[in-house]
């Protein structure tokens, strides 16, 4: 059995509640060697499950699967550095590897030798950085609504032009919110309806502090990363999904069928769903996660 590494004795872990049935909301908060605050959902038992959200999101994204996989499996779910109840991006956090390093800390200092990742949007980024780094620890691999190449530079230029307006700002005006929550869902999708709705009054609600020292850093590591196709190669075909909606605008399926190519695993379209697939159709992500996750970690 591989050995734990002697990284875990630094940082710890402080438990705000105990639960290991999926009634229990277990979170806990874990501090790094520097003193960074990162949350985390932490429930059931069995064999670990780590789940990645979405940029702009938090691990609640994650409710309906952590409701049906905690049930047969340990499942953490953190919330990226300024999102949810995280506190700050750490000041050297300068690319998805060092989000992916961050988060092998967080298994260590939870003492988890291994462990799947499923991750969505920029926790597939960085859970395939995660599984590149420490192969040993992620027996399986899930990314969601995820693209791995370099931002396409018209949507780039977009997405840098809204983080510079949301910085000058130091807050997202309601012409961002226009701007932005549709990227998150279905074409054709009633801005006002209560998922979208809510989606923008959280937008609304983040702070001029968690804007410009997190959500914008963030942001710029994610639309700027460099190209990694050609590195997915080193990725195990036979323990990596990848999956996407059929209406995803951000992350097309043409980028998922892509990825597939060069990593050679299986891949699977999602009905009727856009970016935030988990929600758009719950019962069959669901459903294909508890399939690939009893068929790679039992």
């Amino acid at each position: 059995m591989m050995a734990i590494p002697a990284a875990m004795a630094s940082g710890s872990v402080l438990a705000n509640g105990a639960g290991d049935s999926a009634g229990d909301a277990a979170l806990s908060r874990y501090v790094t060697p520097q003193g960074a605050h990162l949350h985390y959902q932490d429930r059931g038992k069995g064999p670990v499950v780590l789940l990645g959200h979405s940029y702009l999101w938090t691990s609640a994204m994650w409710a309906p699967q952590i409701k049906a996989l905690s049930r047969h499996f340990r499942v953490i779910a953190p919330d990226l550095w300024g999102h949810g109840a995280s506190g700050p991006l750490p000041a050297d956090t300068q690319d998805l590897k060092g989000l992916a390093a961050q988060m092998l800390q967080l298994l260590d200092a939870l003492r988890i030798r291994e462990c799947a990742v499923v991750g969505l949007s920029v926790g597939g980024m960085w859970g395939a950085e995660l599984a590149l780094k420490a192969p040993d620890r992620v027996r399986s691999l899930v990314m969601m609504d995820t693209f791995l190449g370099a931002e396409p530079e018209a949507t780039r230029q977009r997405y840098f032009g809204l983080l510079d307006a949301i910085e000058t700002g130091g807050k997202v005006t309601q012409p961002l919110i226009d701007a932005i929550v549709p990227i998150f869902f279905r074409p054709g999708t009633d801005p006002a309806s209560p998922r979208p709705a809510a989606f923008g009054r959280s937008l609304a609600a983040m702070t001029a502090d968690q804007l410009r020292d997190s959500v914008v850093p963030l942001g710029r590591i994610i639309f700027g990363r460099a190209d990694a196709m050609d590195r997915l190669a080193g990725l195990d075909a036979r323990t990596t999904l990848l999956m996407g909606g059929d209406e995803d605008i951000p992350r097309p399926p043409h980028e998922m069928h892509a990825m597939a190519e060069v990593i050679g695993c299986e891949s699977v379209l999602i009905p009727q769903a856009g970016h935030i697939s988990n929600l758009d159709n719950p019962s069959f992500v669901t459903q294909q996660l508890t399939a690939w996750l009893d068929r790679t970690m039992r």
